[in-house]
């Protein structure tokens, strides 16, 4: 199946659409480089550092996709299946795909996890080590970071802008696709240059798997499992690192 939009944007609802797509385009790359950077510089002085940026990034998100959900309300025209809401169209296909996917997560995150405790290089860790949580507290917010992020993102990158791509730019389906990708993969800049390729690749599957599928469904699902994987990583130990211990008094 491939999906079918013909969503009708009203002229407020295209006022708010092209002002966040130009933020997510132009004003989130700078301000989350920023934020990473500043996070990376306090993570060992500040314990209060993690907690923060992921408060930040949960609110952050969640006004965004209210802003999408305020779009649809917006637009009298306009249907939620239009913005990817709605049950995909194989139901059973789409839950086998999401075992799989989950299964897959939780082997290729127990790999990791050995790779990362063992000191030895976990390919992309390093450029998001500041956001690795070592606390309980931590590893819950990052779990719930990673659950909205599945969430929102996909409301807002896939959905939202797909379908502004479609029912105002005029671009057929795919390109309307290809743009959530580019502007997707800027995202990716705090990370540097390796971050926006692995953004622009990642946003390319999952806009995939909507057109696809004509359902976020599925882009959530996947979404939120290599989320969930990648931010409850451990942080590597220091290479040649040892176990600490105290000398033996001389005459014991």
């Amino acid at each position: 199946m491939t999906i079918s939009l013909s969503p009708d944007f009203s002229a407020a609802s295209t006022a708010v659409t092209a002002a966040l797509g130009a933020y997510l385009l132009f004003g989130e790359p700078w301000l989350g480089r920023r934020l990473y950077a500043s996070l990376a510089r306090r993570r060992e002085t500040e314990p209060g550092a993690l907690i923060g940026y992921f408060t930040f990034v949960l609110v952050f998100w969640w006004a965004f996709a209210a802003l999408a959900v305020a779009v649809l309300l917006l637009s009298p025209g306009m249907a939620a299946a239009d913005l990817g809401i709605v049950s995909p169209a194989s139901p059973v296909g789409t839950a086998v795909v999401i075992v799989l996917v989950a299964a897959v997560s939780v082997r290729t995150g127990r790999r990791m996890r050995a790779l990362a405790k063992g000191g030895k290089n976990v390919p992309g860790l390093a450029s998001v080590q500041a956001m690795l949580p070592r606390t309980r507290q931590e590893r819950r917010l990052a779990i719930a970071v990673a659950v909205t992020d599945g969430l929102c993102a996909e409301l807002v990158y896939r959905g939202l802008l797909i379908a502004f791509g479609v029912g105002v730019l005029g671009l057929n389906l795919y390109m309307a696709a290809a743009l959530s990708a580019l502007v997707y993969a800027a995202a990716g800049f705090y990370q540097g240059r390796s971050g926006v390729i692995v953004f622009a690749g990642v946003g390319v599957l999952f806009a995939g798997l909507y057109v696809a599928t004509g359902s976020l469904v599925l882009p959530i699902a996947v979404h939120i499992a290599v989320s969930v994987r990648d931010l409850t990583l451990p942080v590597p130990e220091p290479l040649g690192s040892v176990p600490s211990y105290a000398p033996t008094p001389k005459g014991s």
